[in-house]
C-alpha cells in the first residue's frame, strides 16, 4: 500500500479471464496515482481473453458505490416499483439475479458518465477509486465492483463483460455481455488505471471527478452545430410549429419525426397528452413566453399564454394543479402506481415556472392559481419540513413521504414569498429537512417514471431550490447544499465523447457525449434536462466564485445545440423538431441510434438553457 494526503492507496492486482494465466507475463508500474500495467502473451497458440485490474478493501462491513451516473450505494430500493440493478450484500443466487439483484456487478464503460468507480467500505471510512479510460487497444472499457467475504473489491476489465446480467431498460435480463481480445504469440498491450484515495465524505468524489474531467476535455472538445441565439429560434419554432396545438391550446408531449408512413400526418404517433410540467406544459410555455418577449413575437406569446391558460382554468378538487391531460378523457392523476396520485416534482416544477410566467406577463388568473398550489402544500406539510412525494387529487391527503421530490416545491415557494410570509418558512424548513438527502448523497424519486430510483433530475431539483433560498436569504447554508446538489448533478455529466460506429446515426453525425446527461440508473440514455438549471450554475459559480460550475453548465447548452432540426430532413427530422433521448449504450436501443420523437420538453427545455444564458450575458 501506498500513503498519501488523503489516506492509503491500495496496491492494484491483475488477473486474466478466460485463459491460462501462465502463459501472460504481466509487469505492474507505479507513476503517483497512475498503474502502469503491461501484460504480454508467451503462448504459442492465440487465445481469446480479457484482463482485469482489481484493488481490494479490506473490513467493508456497509460498503457504499458510486459509478457516476450509474450506481449509487445499493442504486435501487427494494420495494421500488421499477426493476434495474440493485446491490444487495450475499446476493448470489440466479433467482435475484434474475431480479437484478446482486452482490456483484460489472458494466460496460460506455454506462457511465465518467468510468470510475468509487468505493467505502463503511461509513465514515476512507474509500478509494478506480478509474479508466472509456477505450484502450483491447477496445471498450469495464468497470464494476464486489463485496464478498467482509472486503470489497473494486474493477476494471480490458475489454469490458457485463454481470451477472445486461440490463436493456426493462424488467427482462439479458445474458451476461463477455467481450474478449483475440492475443497472438508475441502480442504486447499497454493499460493504464487510475487509483484515487478518497476521504470519509462521500462528496469526496466531486474532487476526483473534477479532476477526470480536466483530463478529458481536451480530447472531447465541443462542437455545436448552431450559435446560441440560432438554437432558440429553431426550438421556439420547434414547440410551435410541431407541439402546439390550438384546440384545446396545449404542448403535446411527443410527436414522430416521421409524418408520412403512419399516415394522417403522423397523428397516429404523435403522444395525444400534456403534463402540466415535467415533459410538458407550463415551464416550456414560460420559455416561450421569455422567448416572445424577447424577439416580440405575438403569435408565439399567444401560443404560450394559451398553453398557460389551459393548464390552470382546471383545478383538482384538492386545490392544486393536475397530473396529466390526455385527449381523449381529459385532466387525471401523473405518472404513478398510487391511484389518484399527483406527483410533488412535476407540480412543483409546474408551479415554479407558473409564477415565473405570472411576472413576465403580469397575470393576477395565473397568481390565483399558484397561490393556490402554494397554500396548499404548505397546509400539508409535516412539522419536521418534509412537503410529501405524492398528493392525492381529490382529498389532498399525502399518498408518500418518501424520497427527495418534494423539494420541488421549494423554489416556487421561495419565488412566491412576497405574497404571504409563511412560504418562505416553509420552504426554509423544507429545505432542511431534504439537506438529509443532499448530504448522504442520495436525492432520489424526482421523475414520475421511475419511482424511487436516483436520477439526474433530482440534482436539478436540488440545486434550483437551494439557489433559490440563498438567493432569498443570503444564507451560507443554502450556498453549501446548493453546490453539493449542483455536484451531485454532475455526476451524471459525461466528462468524455463515447466512441460510436460510424455507420450509425450518432456516428455519422460525430455526435460529441460531453455535457450529455445520463437520464438515470434505471433509464440509461442520454438526455438534456440538465439545461432547466442553467440559470442556477451560473448563479452558483457566480455566488462561489468557482468557475467550473460556469463551464459545466455552457458545456451542456453546447452539446445540445447539436442535433437541433436546422431544415426539414436533417436527420429525418423536421426543421426545429429535438429528441429526447441519444443512446450511448446497449439500452432500449442498439448503441448509436436516436429515438426518433421529438419531445415538447426536449425542445422546451433547450429554449430554456437559450434564453438564461443570453439574459445572464446581457446582464
Amino acid at each position: 500500500m501506498t500513503s498519501t494526503a488523503s489516506g492509503t492507496v491500495p496496491a492494484p492486482a491483475v488477473t486474466v479471464l478466460d485463459a491460462d494465466p501462465a502463459d501472460f507475463v504481466i509487469d505492474v508500474r507505479r507513476d503517483g496515482d497512475r498503474h502502469l500495467v503491461t501484460v504480454r502473451f508467451a503462448g504459442h497458440e492465440p487465445v481469446d481473453a480479457a484482463v482485469r485490474v482489481t484493488v481490494r478493501m479490506e473490513d467493508a462491513d456497509d460498503p457504499w458505490w458510486l459509478i457516476p451516473g450509474l450506481f449509487y450505494g445499493e442504486n435501487r430500493p427494494a420495494a421500488n416499483d421499477r426493476l434495474y440493478p440493485r446491490f444487495e450484500a450475499g446476493a448470489r443466487s440466479p433467482v435475484q439475479h434474475a431480479a437484478f439483484v446482486s452482490d456483484e456487478w460489472h458494466f460496460r464503460s460506455d454506462r457511465a458518465a465518467t468510468p470510475v468507480v468509487f468505493a467505502w467500505p463503511a461509513p465514515g471510512v476512507s474509500g478509494v477509486a478506480l478509474s479508466v479510460d472509456p477505450a484502450t487497444t483491447l477496445g471498450l472499457t469495464g468497470i464494476g465492483f464486489a463485496a464478498r467475504d467482509g472486503a470489497a473489491e473494486l474493477a476494471a476489465t480490458f475489454p469490458a463483460r457485463e454481470f451477472p446480467v445486461t440490463y436493456y431498460g426493462d424488467g427482462t435480463p439479458r445474458p451476461a455481455e463477455v467481450q474478449r481480445h483475440r492475443f497472438e504469440p508475441g502480442a504486447e498491450v499497454q493499460l493504464t488505471v487510475r487509483v484515487h484515495a478518497l476521504s470519509a465524505d462521500r462528496h469526496d468524489y466531486a474532487r476526483v471527478l473534477r479532476r477526470l474531467h480536466a483530463a478529458s476535455a481536451p480530447s472531447a472538445p465541443l462542437r455545436p452545430w448552431i450559435d446560441v441565439g440560432t438554437a432558440a429560434e429553431l426550438s421556439a419554432e420547434g414547440l410551435l410549429r410541431w407541439h402546439y396545438d390550438p384546440d384545446p391550446g396545449v404542448l403535446l408531449e411527443t410527436v414522430g419525426f416521421d409524418r408520412e408512413v403512419s399516415g394522417g400526418d403522423g397523428k397516429p404517433v404523435d403522444r395525444q397528452a400534456m403534463h402540466v410540467g415535467w415533459v410538458s406544459g407550463i415551464p416550456w410555455a414560460y420559455a416561450m413566453l421569455r422567448h416572445a418577449e424577447r424577439v416580440g413575437d405575438a403569435h408565439l406569446r399567444a401560443a404560450a399564454v394559451s398553453v398557460i391558460d389551459f393548464c390552470t382554468a382546471e383545478l383538482s378538487p384538492s386545490g392544486t394543479l393536475w397530473g396529466v391531460w390526455y385527449r381523449d378523457r381529459g385532466w387525471t392523476q401523473s405518472w404513478t402506481t398510487h391511484r389518484r396520485g399527483l406527483h410533488s416534482r412535476t407540480l412543483g416544477e409546474a408551479t415554479q415556472f407558473l409564477v415565473r410566467a405570472a411576472d413576465v406577463a403580469d397575470s393576477p388568473a395565473w397568481r390565483q392559481v399558484a397561490r393556490s398550489n402554494l397554500d396548499v402544500v404548505v397546509e400539508r406539510q409535516r412539522p419536521d419540513g418534509n412537503l410529501g412525494s405524492i398528493h392525492h387529487a381529490e382529498t389532498g391527503e399525502v399518498l408518500s413521504w418518501q424520497g427527495s421530490a418534494g423539494l420541488a416545491w421549494v423554489g416556487a415557494l421561495v419565488e412566491a414569498a412576497a405574497w404571504d410570509e409563511r412560504y418562505l418558512d416553509a420552504a426554509q424548513r423544507a429545505g432542511r429537512y431534504y439537506a438529509r438527502f443532499v448530504l448522504d448523497e442520495y436525492l432520489h424519486g424526482a421523475p414520475e417514471d421511475v419511482d424511487l430510483a436516483v436520477t439526474s433530475e433530482d440534482g436539478y431539483v436540488a440545486v434550483m431550490a437551494y439557489m433559490a433560498l440563498h438567493r432569498a436569504t443570503g444564507d451560507p447554508e443554502w450556498i453549501d447544499l446548493a453546490r453539493r446538489s449542483a455536484d451531485f448533478a454532475l455526476t451524471f455529466r459525461y466528462t468524455y465523447d463515447v466512441d460510436f460506429a460510424p455507420s450509425t446515426m450518432l456516428g455519422v453525425f460525430d455526435f460529441g457525449t460531453r455535457g450529455a446527461d445520463q437520464a438515470s440508473a434505471s433509464n440509461q440514455h442520454l438526455h438534456a434536462y440538465g439545461l432547466v438549471c442553467t440559470r442556477e450554475l451560473l448563479e452558483l459559480s457566480a455566488a462561489t466564485g468557482d468557475i467550473h460550475y460556469r463551464e459545466r453548465a455552457l458545456e451542456t447548452l453546447a452539446c445540445f445545440r447539436q442535433f437541433v432540426a436546422r431544415f426539414d430532413g436533417d436527420f429525418n427530422a423536421y426543421r426545429g423538431m429535438v429528441t429526447e433521448r441519444y443512446y450511448q449504450t446497449e439500452c432500449f436501443q442498439p448503441k448509436g441510434m436516436l429515438l426518433t420523437l421529438s419531445h415538447a420538453w426536449s425542445a422546451g427545455v433547450l429554449l430554456l438553457g437559450c434564453e438564461d444564458a443570453l439574459a445572464a450575458d446581457a446582464a
